[in-house]
């Protein structure tokens, strides 16, 4: 789904783009981290706006958004190893008092990683580094389908 708007800015006489994509993906929960960098890019580079921002949230508070390099060890067991260590799966969590549920964990570890990201654009791209990728990662205890909001502004 996309929104696009034209607005002038009133101080500059200039034109501005203003996007906004509605992106999801599936994700087995459990520390699971999906590579969105290629959704990212694409969207950026199909709003047409070649120097701005682009603001990226995850519904939810069990999931977060960041960056890393995106490789096995990383993805697939350090990552998951430290929010351990941070916010044990086994810890006592108020969160499942009070709701009888099995994610205190989750919320805990998607808080301190945080649900948004400020993405520069340049050159009608977001400028990553060679080994750097755009990820969400999903501490819920199931799969889930997570919708991820990305906002264009620039020209």
């Amino acid at each position: 789904m996309t929104d696009t708007y034209l607005t002038r800015a009133a101080d500059a006489g200039v034109d501005m783009i203003a996007e906004h994509y509605v992106l999801e993906c599936a994700t087995r929960g459990n520390d699971h981290i999906v590579d969105v960098t290629g959704q990212i890019q694409a969207a950026v580079e199909a709003s047409g706006v070649s120097t701005g921002q682009a603001a990226l949230l995850v519904h939810g508070s069990t999931a977060a958004v960041t960056t890393l390099e995106f490789e096995p060890g990383l993805v697939n067991h350090d990552i998951a190893a430290a929010m351990e260590r941070l916010a044990p799966r086994e810890g006592r969590y108020e969160h499942e008092e009070t709701w009888h549920d099995d994610n205190g964990h989750s919320h805990v570890r998607a808080s301190t990683v945080g649900p948004s990201l400020a993405l520069p654009i340049a050159g009608g791209h977001v400028p990553l580094g060679a080994w750097q990728q755009i990820v969400l990662i999903d501490f819920d205890t199931r799969p889930r389908r997570r919708t991820l909001h990305l906002s264009v502004v620039g020209r």
